[in-house]
């Protein structure tokens, strides 16, 4: 590796010849460069030369579990923790903010420890501490060698462009310094909490890419909607492969909810709903509307396969559903029609919520805005709150609109709506929080027509069946149509982190 050290030089050498010299003074005098030139050269230095060396010997092989893996520093403008798995993806935390990023390559797992955990699954219980003892002995070990690289990486480099000792000896002693500083932010802004929301990313199935472009998605939409339907089957099931981490962990009788919204007609939604039933055993669909995209008679043959999911699916009208949808809804095995504060027990909760009053794909009828939304919330809280004063007190809330939404604080722990086609998560004032979810139909089948397709998103909630509050959540997105991206990704409310970690449950499933 002395090659790249001896380019760099080249470089440094090349242009300080390409500078203009200027005549010497009587008395043979040189003038000397400016104080603020000699510092960012050697700070240049010393930043190359500290990167030189960590590619060099800036990383150690240690095993965390039952994996052997790499670890890393690398410079970094946002800092955090990657854990790559090659290669199926990565796992990103935000463990700290620093210009250096650790990253972790999970290499193979060892099949001797493997095959013990397999065979003694008690031992899962004390796999958090194994792990973290684990990382942390290498990350010692990690910031010892990283020392030296940098070091060592500086101090070559500016002896090879000075000359001279002493400024290689500074360079040396510069870089000791920027890494002290990084590792004293780094240590300043350690956030311990921050496996408890890992984002999940990676290209996990190449499956879609075979459909085709967009024009050809519209003509073979039921192959790709199946294609779809097993990319998330394969996400859900490798996210489970995680499970080991220590986050929150839904104990067995966790009533599991399942909010979707805005899917405006897109045939797929139904497959990945239905995948999403099963991989995760859904007690409960809550849709927050906009299911139709003109909510004509035409278009109710597209809630036929709402009576086949696997799960009750209860649904609020939005500005995108029809008066004849929602009738059409009340007919069909397996749907919980909410309007006007009407609230069902299902699943252990109670629910209730409001249609939309709005129907804007009907251009003769006057639209009010943001007022009517806020006015439809106001008569949803009262309901809410007659509900509370019979005894019995509703568990969620469901509107369309946000604006609906808010107007509910208070009354309720946890209000769901959609409309926005993007995620919100807001703890409102007087407490109750505030979960909007993006589209789950990707925008709808007009999504071709746009120039990057919309993503598909969906969360599943997790309750505690006792108290019936919200312990975590995860947020699934997709690549829209056409694309093979996927994130799982764990939250927990703000309450919740609090708290001592959640230890890891243990449990076995039939192959």
């Amino acid at each position: 590796m002395a090659r790249p050290f001896h380019a760099a030089a080249a470089r440094v050498r090349r242009l300080h010849r390409s500078r203009p010299h200027t005549a010497a003074p009587a008395g043979g005098l040189v003038p000397a460069a400016h104080p603020w030139q000699r510092g960012s050269g050697l700070l240049a230095v010393v930043v190359l030369g500290a990167w030189l060396g960590l590619l060099v010997v800036g990383s150690v092989r240690t095993p965390v579990g039952p994996m052997d893996t790499t670890m890393t520093l690398r410079p970094s403008l946002s800092g955090g923790t990657k854990i790559n798995v090659s290669p199926l993806g990565a796992l990103e935390l935000d463990s700290h903010h620093a210009p250096v990023r650790l990253d972790v390559d999970v290499d193979q797992l060892d099949p001797a420890r493997s095959q013990a955990l397999v065979k003694h699954p008690e031992r899962l219980s004390g796999l958090q501490d194994e792990v973290t003892g684990d990382v942390a002995s290498g990350a010692r070990e990690l910031a010892v060698r990283s020392c030296v690289a940098v070091v060592s990486g500086a101090t070559a480099l500016g002896l090879v462009v000075y000359r001279r000792p002493r400024r290689a000896l500074a360079a040396g002693g510069l870089a000791l310094a920027l890494l002290a500083a990084s590792g004293v932010s780094a240590y300043a802004t350690w956030n311990p909490k921050s496996v408890l929301e890992p984002k999940f990313s990676g290209l996990l199935s190449s499956a879609p890419s075979v459909v085709g472009d967009a024009r050809s998605i519209v003509s073979e939409f039921d192959v790709y909607q199946q294609e779809l339907a097993r990319l998330v089957t394969n996400v859900t099931k490798l996210y489970d492969a995680t499970s080991t981490l220590p986050v929150y962990q839904p104990d067995p009788a966790t009533i599991r909810v399942l909010h979707v919204s805005d899917i405006h007609l897109n045939p797929a939604a139904w497959h990945i709903i239905d995948s999403l039933v099963e991989q995760y055993e859904i007690d409960v669909i809550i849709d927050s509307g906009d299911t139709m995209d003109h909510g004509t008679a035409a278009e109710n043959g597209f809630l036929a396969p709402v009576s086949d999911l696997g799960a009750p699916y209860v649904w609020v009208r939005g500005n995108h559903d029809s008066e004849q949808t929602q009738d059409r809804l009340e007919k069909t095995r397996n749907a919980h029609v909410l309007d006007e504060g009407r609230a069902v027990d299902v699943a252990g909760l109670r629910i209730a919520g409001t249609g939309d009053p709005q129907f804007t794909p009907d251009r003769s009828r006057p639209t009010g805005g943001k007022a009517a939304a806020r006015l439809a919330g106001m008569r949803l809280a009262s309901a809410l709150r007659d509900q509370e004063r019979a005894g019995t007190p509703v568990d969620i809330a469901v509107a369309h609109d946000p604006n609906a939404a808010r107007e509910t604080d208070g009354t309720v722990p946890l209000v769901l709506a959609g409309h926005v086609h993007h995620r919100v998560n807001e703890l409102l004032p007087l407490g109750t929080r505030l979960k909007v979810e993006g589209s789950t139909g990707g925008g709808g089948l007009r999504a071709v027509q746009n120039e990057k397709p919309e993503k598909v998103r969906a969360s599943v909630l997790y309750l505690d069946r006792p108290t019936r509050h919200l312990q975590a959540w995860d947020e699934i997105t997709l690549g829209g149509l056409g694309l093979t991206t996927a994130e799982v990704s764990r939250h927990l409310p703000e309450e919740n982190l609090k708290g001592p970690p959640p230890s890891p449950s243990v449990s076995t499933t039939s192959p």
